[in-house]
């Protein structure tokens, strides 16, 4: 670990310190070309953009442009340790826009006293982008921080800690429930954590077919029931009736577990009372709930998920992120609604479905990969997501109204 840790802070510092750069997209080398940039030549899509605001889509960098927007309140995690530290993220989810969508994103880390302060100094500068990921805000205020942007905002806010957990854990339960012989309607879940992570997502299986009233939500204090008073509103969608109160409780031939909380909170003996062939989602990072080793010692039928990527069925949001935010930007959705989400869900869950190419194979660094235990979610360096998941996002944003232009004639073809 100490030498990975010198290779990370030389990573970040060499040959130059961080991560992005500000490049040209017009030729700058003679006194015409400087003409046309600035003055006087800027004036002429400064007035076109005047009288018609769209404009700017056709004279600016705005429409391939994602402002990456933090508060330092929940950096990966570490907590809350301030916007300045948690710049090398922000940078680092720059370089994943630009590296797997092709998107120019700039990071901006704010300092402010109140939520309100954060969502004005966010809301008054939104004009400069096409879209905004909101990064590593702590819950409850990241769900007031979204809902209030959304509301105020022309162009797509997107929680990615949210909905971009949400969307792979979604495509990668219904492909394990599928392999496992179960539907997501009948299957009971547990779900450990109930910040923001694990309220999108278990609010996103609702939506794609598992039933609330099947969901047993915990906190640090145990269960999430109707006769607790200290449930802020987000935890009182997820109150059950019930007298089960432990993990232990609820967890008792459960099919699902969905671990967005910490390391080692789930043991071979709680994993030992779930149902047969249980599909276990073990998110925490670096270290899971349960460690894959002892999960697999402990039950033989089960498929296992982690955040990690040296184990199979990493749930990692680059893949979706990246792409979701192509397919809005390029038919300049509004926002992102549920249908485009959904739209990602699906199109991630068929791309694990059919045949690996040989370049993913050789990336990911073994000889073969076919639908099933050991893979229910693509691999990050699948060329295939970005076509399949930004035209399916492009087109349901079409679909669904909150497009503001038609597709573009041969997308991703």
């Amino acid at each position: 670990m100490s030498d990975f840790r010198e290779q990370a802070l030389h990573y970040h510092s060499h040959p130059v310190p961080g991560k992005i750069s500000v490049e040209l997209t017009k030729p700058a080398e003679t006194v015409q070309d400087l003409a046309l940039a600035y003055s006087p030549g800027v004036a002429e899509p400064v007035r076109e953009i005047a009288a018609d605001p769209a404009n700017a889509y056709k004279y600016t960098g705005k429409g391939n442009m994602v402002a990456v927007i933090t508060n330092g309140t929940a950096i990966l995690g570490l907590g809350n340790l301030g916007p300045l530290a948690s710049k090398p993220v922000m940078e680092g989810k720059a370089l994943l826009f630009k590296r797997f969508a092709g998107l120019d994103s700039i990071d901006i880390e704010v300092k402010h006293n109140t939520t309100e302060d954060f969502i004005n100094t966010v809301a008054n500068i939104a004009d400069t982008f096409g879209g905004i990921n909101l990064e590593d805000i702590k819950a409850p205020e990241c769900f007031e921080i979204e809902k209030a942007l959304i509301e105020r905002c022309s162009i797509p806010v997107f929680h990615d800690d949210q909905h971009g957990t949400a969307i792979v854990t979604a495509a990668g339960m219904i492909n394990a429930l599928e392999v496992q012989g179960k539907e997501i309607e009948d299957a009971i879940i547990v779900c450990l954590g109930a910040g923001a992570a694990a309220v999108a997502c278990m609010e996103l299986l609702i939506k794609c077919g598992a039933l609330r009233e099947h969901i047993y939500m915990l906190d640090r204090k145990g269960v999430i029931h109707t006769r607790r008073d200290d449930l802020n509103e987000y935890k009182q969608l997820f109150a059950n009736n019930t007298d089960k109160r432990t993990l232990q409780d609820v967890i008792a031939d459960a099919d699902v577990f969905v671990g967005v909380s910490g390391p080692n909170l789930l043991s071979p003996d709680d994993l030992k009372l779930m149902a047969d062939r249980p599909v276990v989602f073990a998110c925490s990072n670096p270290d899971p709930e349960i460690s894959p080793v002892l999960a697999h010692g402990a039950r033989d039928d089960l498929i296992m998920a982690t955040g990690r990527s040296d184990y199979p069925n990493q749930v990692n949001n680059v893949l979706c992120f990246p792409f979701i935010f192509r397919g809005a930007l390029d038919v300049r959705a509004s926002k992102i609604n549920d249908e485009m989400k959904i739209a990602a869900v699906d199109a991630i869950r068929s791309i694990a479905k059919e045949p690996v190419p040989a370049e993913v194979l050789k990336a990911a660094g073994v000889e073969t990969l076919e639908f099933g235990a050991q893979y229910i979610i693509p691999k990050p360096m699948d060329p295939r997501l970005l076509p399949r998941i930004a035209k399916a996002v492009a087109q349901a944003a079409i679909d669904s109204g909150v497009a503001q232009i038609d597709m573009p004639e041969n997308y991703m073809e």
